[in-house]
């Protein structure tokens, strides 16, 4: 996925607009900082790797968890299904 694409879209799983893809619950009180994109959001334990796997655990993927580390990566498991 192009860079820009990929920001768009993290943007919008973390921005409260993704009704149906992603619960409020799952970011909040998290930081994701991704590795290969100039992006960052939020304020919390950090979850750090590349945006394409932040978007996917973000939207549920579990797949994607091993592609991700950091302190908040644990609170980010326990909130997926």
């Amino acid at each position: 996925m192009r860079p820009e694409r990929l920001r768009i879209s993290l943007d919008f799983l973390v921005g409260g607009r993704a009704v149906g893809f992603t619960p409020r619950r799952r970011p909040a009180g998290l930081r994701f900082e991704s590795t290969d994109l100039d992006w960052a959001w939020g304020d919390g334990p950090v979850v750090r790797g590349p945006g394409e796997a932040m978007m996917l655990a973000l939207a549920g993927r579990r797949a994607a968890l091993p592609d991700l580390h950091g302190p908040g990566v644990a609170m980010l498991d326990r909130r997926l299904p």
